[in-house]
C-alpha cells in the first residue's frame, strides 16, 4: 500500500505508482460507462413519498434507481468490483447530465487553476467565481502577479477572507517566475513545498491543470465516499477513505472524475445530512461575527483604503478594544501584511 501524507487543515494526498495505476487500469476497465439517456435527458419530478433511505434525490428517478443500487450492493456484498462500476457510473452520469458549469472547468491554464484553487480553500464557490475573474483581469499571468505590489494584490482579494492566501499566492508566483521560468511544475511533491499548498492542494492543481491520475481527498471527496461506503460507521479516518479513492479513480479523465466528486459532494451537503459528521476529523466552523477573524479583516481593508493610520484611528474606525486593537496590528505587522513605522501603519 502506498505511504500516505497528511497534508493538514486540508486532506490526505498520494502519488499512484505503476502498480497501483494497474490495478486501477483492470478496476477501471468498463467502470465508466454511462447510459448515453442520461445527458441530455431533463428531470422528472421526484415526489417525497418515492424516496428511498440513503438515496439523496436528485430530482431524477434514473439517478435515484443508481443510488439504490450502489447502496445495496456495498451494504450487502461490501466493497467489490461491482460496486466501484456502479460508483463510476453514478458519479460521471449525475456530473454529465447536471455538472456545474465553472469557469476553472474550462481552461486548464496553469495559473488559472492555481488561482482558483487557492481561493477554494476556504471560500465558497459562489463568491470565487465573481473575484476569480476579477483577479485574473488584475492579475493575467505568474509575471504581472509576481511583479504586483503586495497591496494591490490584497485589494484584489478583499472580501474573499483568509488574506494570508493572497500573499502566498503572490509568493508562489515569484517563485514560479524566478525559479521555474514561468512554468508551473506538474509535480505534486514540487508543488506541496510551495508557499499556501499543501499535499491535497498540489494534487488538485496536478488533476486539473494536467490531468494527473493522483489521489487525494477534500471535503467533497471524503462527504461522497462516507455517504456511499461507509454507511452506518462514525468516527471514520481518511485513511481508510483513501484506499477507496485509489480504487475507484477514473483513469480515463482524472480532470473529470474530480470534478464529478466535487459536485456531487456539493448535492449531498444540500440534500441529506452531512456525512462528514461521521469523519474522525469532523470539527465544527468557528463562530465568524466578532471573531478575531473578522476584526483582522476590517483593520487590513481601512489600512488598505487609507493608506497610513494610526492604531488609535483604527480602534475609533472598527469600534473595538485598544488592546485588541493593539494585539491585532502586531499580528498583521509580524505575518508581512503591514508595516509599522512612528506609530503609523502601513501596507507592505
Amino acid at each position: 500500500m502506498v505511504g500516505w501524507h497528511k497534508n493538514v487543515g486540508a486532506g490526505l494526498t498520494a502519488p499512484v505508482p505503476a502498480r497501483v495505476r494497474a490495478r486501477h487500469c483492470r478496476l477501471s476497465r468498463g467502470c465508466g460507462h454511462v447510459d448515453p439517456s442520461v445527458a441530455g435527458a431533463r428531470p422528472n419530478l421526484f415526489h417525497p413519498s418515492d424516496r428511498i433511505i440513503g438515496v439523496i434525490g436528485t430530482l431524477d428517478p434514473r439517478q435515484n434507481e443508481r443510488e439504490r443500487q450502489l447502496l445495496e450492493e456495498i451494504r450487502e456484498q461490501g466493497n467489490t468490483p461491482k460496486a466501484a462500476r456502479l460508483f463510476q457510473d453514478l458519479i460521471l452520469s449525475h456530473y454529465r447530465a447536471y455538472g456545474r458549469d465553472l469557469p476553472w472547468r474550462r481552461t486548464t491554464d496553469p495559473y488559472h487553476i492555481l488561482v482558483s484553487e487557492i481561493m477554494l480553500q476556504q471560500t465558497q464557490v459562489e463568491r470565487v467565481v465573481v473575484r476569480y475573474h476579477e483577479f485574473l483581469e488584475r492579475f493575467p499571468d505568474f509575471e504581472s502577479l509576481a511583479r504586483a505590489p503586495q497591496s494591490e494584490v490584497l485589494l484584489a482579494w478583499q472580501g474573499m477572507g483568509y488574506n494570508r492566501r493572497a500573499i502566498s499566492l503572490q509568493k508562489t508566483a515569484r517563485l514560479v517566475v524566478d525559479e521555474y521560468g514561468g512554468n508551473l511544475p506538474a509535480d505534486v511533491e514540487t508543488l506541496a513545498t510551495f508557499p499556501g499548498i499543501g499535499q491535497a492542494t498540489a494534487a488538485a492543481i496536478c488533476a486539473y491543470a494536467f490531468n494527473m491520475p493522483v489521489v487525494y481527498i477534500e471535503t467533497n471527496i471524503r462527504r461522497t465516499f462516507i455517504h456511499f461506503f461507509f454507511q452506518d460507521q462514525k468516527g471514520v479516518r481518511d485513511d481508510e477513505i483513501l484506499p477507496l479513492v485509489e480504487q475507484t479513480l477514473y483513469l480515463e479523465n482524472p480532470r473529470e472524475w474530480y470534478s464529478a466528486l466535487m459536485d456531487y459532494g456539493t448535492v449531498l451537503k444540500k440534500r441529506t445530512v452531512n456525512p462528514n459528521r461521521r469523519s474522525a476529523s469532523y470539527t465544527r466552523q468557528s463562530r465568524f461575527e466578532g471573531s478575531d477573524r473578522q476584526v483582522r479583516g476590517k483593520i487590513l481593508a481601512l489600512v488598505l483604503e487609507e493608506g497610513t493610520v494610526t492604531e488609535e484611528e483604527v480602534a475609533a474606525r472598527v469600534s473595538e478594544d485598544a488592546e485588541r486593537v493593539k494585539r491585532i496590528l502586531g499580528d498583521l505587522e509580524k505575518e508581512g501584511f503591514i508595516a509599522e513605522s512612528e506609530g503609523t501603519y502601513s501596507c507592505r
